[in-house]
């Protein structure tokens, strides 16, 4: 699957031909009334809730790997589209009636770049700047800077770029996020960086004298960070049942193989020694799958500003915790399946490059268990005024 997707002579970008054939499930997808399942039914979705899609993610990855779930590509024929939901949520009307119809056909592809060469988990530090300027009679903003693993950038027509406008480092206001089209003068991708996961669509770009009319930006001026991190929980709990779903197909494949493995004239699954550690991760599968589907059904009946402020310590749980997960059951499998399982003739070493990455991405764990121990604590959430009033 790799080498029929990647086009080694452009160094390592997906292939026209693999980009028209996920296009082509896409449409199957769309036309089967699956891939808008989750998106808001004013824009021609189902409007499926978090826990609908805390069910089906887990249900396609526990199925493997396959144009249901490229991981490649991070394709899914039932789409998750946060930047759909982003441009319902912020768009202007006169936004709306420009870019809408693009959007929805598909036809408008956006790059997110936020995190910088310097800067990753604390986003109010960064040095790329926007600053007013006129052009030619005409109101507009002035980008400097650089932005790093600018997600689907090689397919995009714009590139959300979150810059400093006002403020200073460590701000959490003064940040605002722009649209600025692919192709305006002075955006460059500089590289694309290979990973562990072969090469990636996520480069390093630079913006140089970069100027945009006025009305380029979504939601308001210095208010951008909140936008970018707008619909975080809803991608974590989506993301932590993709992981789950993922390690129970390696728990599954391996019990399979374990079964059918005679070495020495009898099954692998005899031993302890292949029992005990599968166990372990079935079990942490059951507790983890409860613990997704009611912080996902907890997030459907709430207000939106409510779950961060009541329960986002559960979602960076279920977040870290099945990014490692994950990694853990992979492991496993390619040992219980031995050098086969090492090898790319089995899907398990491509699970565990492409999943290792979310224990940074998203949000590190550290980052995830950073928010979990400001909730225990009572440092932020419900116990911080019970403790403030306590004393402690």
């Amino acid at each position: 699957r790799e080498y029929e997707r990647t086009d080694w002579d452009a160094g390592g970008l997906p292939k026209k031909e693999w980009e028209e054939l996920l296009g082509q499930a896409r449409k199957l997808a769309d036309e089967a009334g699956h891939l808008r399942y989750a998106w808001p039914q004013e824009l021609g979705g189902k409007g499926g809730s978090n826990l609908d899609m805390a069910v089906i993610r887990e249900h396609l990855a526990a199925k493997g790997l396959g144009l249901h779930n490229d991981l490649q590509n991070e394709h899914s024929i039932v789409g998750n589209n946060p930047f759909i939901l982003m441009f319902k949520e912020f768009a202007t009307n006169a936004q709306y009636e420009r870019d809408g119809e693009k959007l929805l056909a598909g036809k408008m592809r956006t790059g997110f770049g936020l995190t910088e060469p310097e800067h990753g988990s604390d986003a109010t530090w960064m040095d790329t700047t926007a600053v007013r300027q006129d052009r030619d009679g005409q109101p507009g903003w002035l980008i400097q800077g650089e932005k790093m693993w600018t997600t689907g950038m090689h397919v995009a027509t714009h590139v959300m770029v979150f810059a400093r406008t006002s403020g200073k480092d460590g701000d959490a206001t003064g940040i605002t996020c722009f649209i600025v089209p692919a192709d305006t003068p002075g955006v460059k991708v500089e590289e694309y960086l290979w990973t562990f996961n072969m090469p990636t669509d996520h480069p390093r770009v630079s913006f140089t004298d970069v100027w945009i009319p006025e009305d380029s930006y979504w939601g308001q001026v210095d208010r951008g960070l909140g936008l970018g991190q707008s619909f975080v929980h809803q991608n974590r709990i989506r993301q932590a049942a993709s992981s789950l779903g993922a390690a129970v197909y390696c728990i599954e494949e391996s019990v399979k193989y374990a079964r059918a493995r005679k070495p020495f004239g009898k099954p692998l699954a005899e031993n302890q020694a292949i029992q005990w550690p599968l166990v372990e991760l079935a079990t942490q599968c059951e507790m983890l799958r409860w613990l997704i589907r009611k912080t996902a059904w907890d997030m459907d009946h709430m207000e939106h500003k409510e779950i961060e402020r009541q329960i986002s310590d559960k979602v960076s749980m279920c977040n870290y915790w099945a990014n490692r997960l994950v990694c853990e059951a992979a492991d496993r499998a390619m040992q219980v399946h031995g050098g086969i399982g090492y090898s790319r003739h089995k899907p398990f070493e491509h699970i565990y490059r492409h999943h290792r990455r979310y224990r940074i991405t998203e949000g590190a764990e550290e980052i995830q268990m950073r928010k979990v121990a400001a909730f225990l604590f009572g440092f932020m959430g419900p116990k911080k005024k019970a403790y403030a009033e306590a004393g402690l």
